[in-house]
């Protein structure tokens, strides 16, 4: 199997392809996101004309502008192309991004990911091939931002700069740093990890191992991507362009675990009410949306139960069906 399998879950669409048997590339994409491709009005709120930019608005959000249109005044309406949704991050978060868009354009939403090309449809009645092919796995690196791979493991950290990868490992330093460079690869490709990336590798003094790392992201990471060589400190950096978060920025906030949760709940195969247990903050993202609820209780046919457990954390919510 090496198609994309597009689950529509509640409250998000998630995309893997698959080859064997395995999730080579993962995307999660919210019903609420901004997305890529999107053509819609908005006003011009302030010319940064120094930087050939602007900030334009519109009912509910915001994005910097690129190209500024020179003869475009602040308040004007103009369309524009979503070209990267909001980043959040702690403190200020980052704006959406657009451009203008054509002159033939029409106000319009983005490509989703159900409209992916040979995209397997799949719901919350059909066979689990996410599951089978290791999504929990998957979403518990994204939560986590720990790796294992042969002989080390990796440590994803989001910066407002771009997102670190640690590679640390117990085998000799040209093995990790070869080896190391392939896992980190493989996990920005599962885990859509986009923009810039930064690569900290064993220091190796030898040159060829050097280029043999840089090879293997090479060998190993769909393109398009842009990279450096990897430095006498052990440290490239990937650009990847960026049209959506990320799954672990997704799991940096709440939300994305109350959905992780009611998946769970979707999936259980026990009979009976079902309680789901978890950190109060997610109890309280899934209460406040009680269509989530109803759409959970009509697949399986049993009411939930909502208990919130303040010495859990927010990755560690869980689902117990009365009858096993």
């Amino acid at each position: 199997m090496a198609d994309w399998i597009v689950e529509r879950g509640i409250g998000e669409i998630r995309a893997a392809r698959i080859v064997d048997d395995e999730i080579v590339e993962a995307r999660i994409e919210p019903d609420d996101a901004l997305l890529a491709g999107t053509i819609l009005p908005a006003r011009l709120v302030r010319r940064i004309t120094v930087r050939n930019e602007g900030i334009v608005a519109w009912d509910g959000g915001e994005a910097l502008l690129h190209p500024l249109p020179r003869a475009v005044t602040e308040g004007a309406t103009l369309l524009v192309e979503i070209t990267r949704p909001a980043t959040p991050e702690p403190g200020k978060p980052k704006r959406a991004r657009a451009r203008p868009a054509l002159p033939d354009a029409f106000p319009g939403d983005g490509p989703s990911l159900a409209a992916l090309p040979g995209a397997r449809i799949v719901g919350p009645f059909d066979r689990d091939l996410l599951g089978e092919a290791g999504w929990p796995l998957l979403i518990e690196e994204a939560m986590t931002g720990q790796v294992g791979f042969p002989g080390g493991a990796l440590s994803i950290s989001l910066t407002p700069a771009m997102t670190l990868i640690d590679v640390d490992g117990d085998v000799a330093p040209a093995d990790l740093a070869i080896t190391g460079a392939r896992a980190a690869a493989r996990a920005i490709a599962r885990l859509d990890l986009a923009g810039s990336i930064g690569i900290d590798l064993p220091t190796v003094g030898d040159k060829a191992v050097r280029l043999a790392a840089a090879e293997a992201i090479d060998a190993t990471l769909p393109q398009p991507f842009e990279r450096t060589a990897v430095n006498g400190f052990g440290f490239l950096q990937i650009v990847r362009r960026r049209s959506r978060a990320s799954l672990p920025e997704l799991f940096a906030h709440v939300p994305a675990h109350a959905r992780a949760l009611l998946r769970q709940a979707e999936r259980d195969r026990g009979s009976g009410e079902r309680t789901l247990t978890a950190h109060p903050s997610v109890i309280a993202a899934i209460a406040a949306r009680p269509d989530w609820v109803q759409a959970v209780e009509r697949t399986l046919g049993a009411t939930l139960a909502l208990r919130g457990d303040a010495g859990l954390a927010i990755s560690a919510g869980h689902v117990q069906a009365r009858f096993p």
